[in-house]
């Protein structure tokens, strides 16, 4: 029971410091006047209206901190003595008024000292019914004030008109740090946390009203600690205004609007926030009853927002409509489109009011999402039990996705479902987490099989030894002999040699050509650099490489050409006749200077291979047999000719003793040499050095790959590792602890082997695959080496292009504008992935390779010639010349190609970069190069 003393005793002992309290609290009650200590910090005294001049007295008292009024009824003359004192005294940092009674003139009194205190640092209102007009003045004072940092109205009816004064105070009051509002009206909290949000105050605010039924219930809240803006309760204006003053604050990271009735107009709304805002990077919208249009408007915005983490949207009540378009941002269309949004990490949607239809979409997203680790679909009773196997058999290749949670949904039964989740767990080692909780396969005790299988992915030793650096990690791989050769034809022009690849082709694998191929053959828009043919020999490979004569595509050629071991035959093609259309014969030296043109080249190319473990394997084929008199003294010079070069030759390239004179039109004169090819062919696969056995394993795989993805050119090196993943154990990574670089390394092995073999096109830091060789050379290749910046207009013409305008000029010339004429380049490459394949076939190369905004030089697009000097020849004073004059060391047998002069353009650029020298000016006709200082 409280020790009830008398004022003096109080007023003694707060005047000579004995009762050293921080709070204080005036109490108005009957006579007589007396106080008690509730606390060591806290005195309270209760004082009647006879003792008023006690009152007065004692709030002087300089001691005092923290002061409270109880049930006091205020006139003027004692407010003004307050005020006073709040003026005067520095000491008091707090103020509470509990069921006080203010008229209009008291409480304005109270608002101006309050407005010029430099103390008070809290002020609570409660049950004092100041109302709206109390508010409004509580507000303007404020707006000046600087000091207070506390402001809690608790049961004063300040409604609407009052909180709209204390929102324009905050706009303007930066110092306040706590808001706490008690309102019988709830339209106060939307306009306090709007001015807050939109001013990006740090100000934590607590907002509460009563619901219908007379409970108190809390409406809002903002705590700037942990940045999170929670709404409890809302009707549709209030949520709008709400979202509006979200789109540029940056002080909210999570927003939760769960249980919010909210309707279209909302998310329309919302939808500028993800548009706008930078900072939110969660949001939960679970059971806020929107429908197909409202989650339509939050999709809408995912495609522009890209800092959002995780949403909550379970609970609400849209369909299929709205889940395709919720999806949407999420998903991948195409190999060549970027996902729109990347940014979401976590998806939570579902329950009983929400219907998702059909699988198809879901399915599309989870085979395709690079970014979501976590998806929850819960409580769903839409998807069937063959909608759940598809949509685990579209994880298998998902390497983004943690966890998955389909808590209460009905499909989740049957064996079926069981071995796909199984199966899935096999392949994918990222899963590391499945909630099947209510589901029925969880309440049949189903579910233990996977968790114990979850279990052992978690339980992976951590401590797996790494290799050893410098150990081979392909050493493990079987060995086999390759299932794949090329055989080049190479010849002068009008020597037969596409008729020649036909005759040969159908012999060998007869099919019949398709009526569009027949018309790519005959009109072609641009000539083609390397025609390919592909045919089958029971299980070899064989595919017939047709090189064009022209000098443009010698670069190309050279890329082309194998190295490393890998099976090739050459087909030396020379015609008996000088023109096809006359029956005019070459002399025999003209053939052997034919033949001879084409052995040096040879030669060269393949001393420059970096790896020559067989010498190259030659055949001589004549043609246009069938106008030749078989009794002609010239076929006894050609044999003599013949058998120089291989006395010539000899131990440069391996020659077949016989030379083939052939009509290349006639099938039966074309089977010897048919026969030859496919006998050849295996000879040479039997003793150039072995491949990965993986090798032709993967490429059964890349032809069935093509035929599931409607014959598709070119793959993403994503869709290679997705591939490598699913259908090939030994390039599996089995869990997430595994070393998953050592299985990229063998992924890239294999891919590189495949290339030397001429199964694909592929460089080990190119993103994508060729998978079609005869449509990349003959519908790609030739167009890029033909490639001419001058006539784009967008740079001068001394070789130099930025990469952007690069891209803008391949885009302008390589559009296929005549239907039927083969697969848009740029529906399965992009202009930046041609770009790079320029640079692998030095068709360009980086001035300065450090630098990602390098500009490229094409050589091929330099002017030469005495009268038409480079223009970016630099003549003064200062500018010096020196060259140096190029020449093969055995010139009777090796040559410098045209290919290999815009290679040494490009390399002596690099060079030049280092050392601050201008590029090479070369001149292929003297063998010259001529660099400027």
């Amino acid at each position: 029971m409280a020790d009830f003393k008398d004022l003096e005793w109080a007023a003694q002992g707060l005047e000579s410091g004995s009762l050293d309290v921080d709070t204080v609290s005036f109490t108005l009650s009957e006579p007589p006047p007396s106080c008690y200590q509730e606390t060591e910090n806290s005195i309270n005294l209760n004082i009647s209206k006879n003792s008023l001049t006690r009152f007065l007295k004692l709030l002087t008292t300089p001691t005092l901190r923290n002061i409270e009024f109880h049930l006091m009824q205020w006139e003027l003359q004692h407010m003004k003595h307050l005020r006073e004192l709040l003026e005067t005294n520095p000491n008091i940092a707090r103020l509470v008024f509990k069921r006080n009674a203010f008229t209009t003139l008291c409480f304005s009194e109270l608002s101006e000292a309050l407005r010029n205190s430099k103390s008070v640092k809290g002020i609570v209102l409660s049950q004092s019914g100041i109302g709206p007009q109390g508010g409004a003045a509580l507000a303007a004072a404020l707006r000046d004030n600087r000091s207070l940092q506390e402001l809690r109205i608790w049961e004063d009816s300040i409604g609407s008109k009052g909180a709209e004064e204390l929102s324009k105070m905050i706009e303007l009051n930066s110092s306040l740090k706590v808001l706490t509002i008690f309102d019988s009206k709830s339209t106060t909290a939307t306009p306090l946390v709007s001015a807050v949000l939109a001013r990006n105050r740090s100000t934590e605010v607590h907002v509460w009203s009563v619901d219908h039924r007379g409970r108190s219930c809390k409406m809002v809240e903002f705590s700037p600690e942990n940045s999170t803006l929670r709404v409890y309760r809302s009707d549709v204006s209030g949520a709008c205004r709400v979202a509006c003053a979200l789109g540029r604050n940056t002080t909210v990271r999570s927003l939760d609007m769960s249980g919010v009735k909210l309707k279209s107009r909302w998310a329309k709304q919302f939808r500028w926030v993800l548009e706008q805002n930078r900072t939110i990077r969660e949001v939960n919208l679970s059971n806020a009853y929107l429908k197909d249009k409202g989650v339509i408007y939050v999709a809408a915005g995912l495609f522009k927002n890209q800092t959002l983490e995780k949403l909550g949207l379970d609970g609400n009540s849209f369909g299929g409509i709205g889940v395709e378009h919720l999806l949407c941002p999420l998903t991948k269309f195409s190999p060549l489109q970027n996902q729109a949004n990347t940014a979401l990490k976590s998806l939570c949607f579902g329950g009983t009011r929400t219907r998702i239809g059909n699988a198809a979409t879901l399915v599309q997203m989870l085979s395709s999402n690079e970014s979501v680790m976590f998806l929850g679909i819960h409580d769903d009773h839409s998807l069937k039990t063959g909608d759940m196997v598809q949509l685990f058999k579209s994880l298998a290749r998902n390497a983004s996705l943690r966890r998955l949670s389909l808590q209460g949904c009905k499909g989740v039964k049957g064996d079926a479902v069981l071995q796909a989740i199984i199966e899935t767990l096999n392949v994918n080692p990222w899963i590391e987490h499945i909630d099947l909780e209510r589901t029925p396969l969880h309440v049949s005790g189903q579910a233990e099989a996977i968790y114990q299988r979850l279990g052992h992915n978690n339980s992976q030793e951590d401590t797996e030894p790494e290799p050893e650096p410098g150990i081979d990690v392909l050493k493990d791989l079987e060995m086999t002999v390759p299932k794949c050769a090329r055989v080049f034809l190479c010849g002068q022009e009008y020597a037969g040699k596409s008729t020649l690849c036909n005759s040969i082709s159908n012999n060998i694998s007869p099919s019949k050509l398709p009526y569009l191929d027949h018309v790519r053959t005959l009109v072609n828009p641009v000539e083609q650099a390397i025609r390919i043919k592909t045919c089958r020999d029971e299980d070899t490979k064989i595919s017939i490489w047709n090189l064009a004569r022209q000098h443009d595509f010698y670069s190309p050629h050279d890329l082309m050409f194998p190295g490393h071991g890998s099976p090739c035959l050459f087909l030396v093609v020379s015609s008996l006749f000088r023109k096809s259309s006359n029956r005019e014969p070459k002399t025999p030296s003209e053939i052997e200077e034919d033949i001879q043109y084409w052995l040096r080249y040879l030669v060269s190319n393949s001393r420059r291979a970096a790896q020559q473990c067989m010498l190259p394997s030659v055949t001589i084929v004549l043609t246009h047999s069938d106008k030749m008199d078989h009794q002609s003294d010239s076929l006894g010079g050609i044999v003599t000719v013949t058998q120089r070069l291989r006395d010539k030759f000899q131990g440069m390239v391996e020659f077949y003793p016989n030379v083939f004179t052939v009509d290349a039109r006639s099938s039966a004169s074309v089977s010897k040499l048919s026969h030859h090819v496919r006998k050849t062919s295996k000879t040479i696969l039997e003793r150039v050095p072995r491949v990965y056995q993986l090798c032709n394993d993967v490429a059964e795989l890349l032809t069935e790959w093509r035929r599931e993805n409607h014959n598709k050119p070119v793959m993403r090196w994503k869709e290679f590792e997705d591939l490598c993943q699913v259908k090939v154990p030994s390039l599996r990574i089995r869990s997430r602890h595994d070393n998953k670089d050592k299985v990229e390394t063998r992924r890239k092995a294999v891919a590189t082997s495949l290339h030397h073999i001429g199964e694909v096109i592929y460089f080990y830091d190119l993103c994508f695959l060729i998978l079609d060789c005869e449509w990349f050379c003959g519908e790609v290749l030739s167009q890029l080496t033909r490639l001419d910046t001058r006539k784009q207009g967008t740079t001068e013409r001394n070789g130099f292009v930025c990469r952007k305008d690069l891209e803008k000029i391949l885009i302008a010339s390589l559009q296929n504008n005549i239907p039927g004429m083969g697969l848009n380049v740029f529906e399965n490459l992009e202009a930046k992935d041609l770009i790079q394949m320029m640079l692998k076939l030095e068709l360009c190369c980086e001035v300065d390779p450090l630098n990602p905004n390098s500009t490229l030089l094409i050589p091929s697009s330099l002017e030469e010639g005495r009268r038409r000097p480079q223009r970016w020849q630099l003549n003064s004073p200062e500018t010096k010349y020196v060259g140096r004059r190029l020449q093969c060391d055995d010139s009777s047998h090796m040559f410098l190609t045209p290919g290999f002069f815009p290679r040494l353009q490009a390399s002596s650029t690099r060079s030049s970069c280092n050392f601050a020298f201008c590029p090479l000016f070369l001149s292929s006709s003297k063998y010259n190069c001529v660099a400027q200082i």
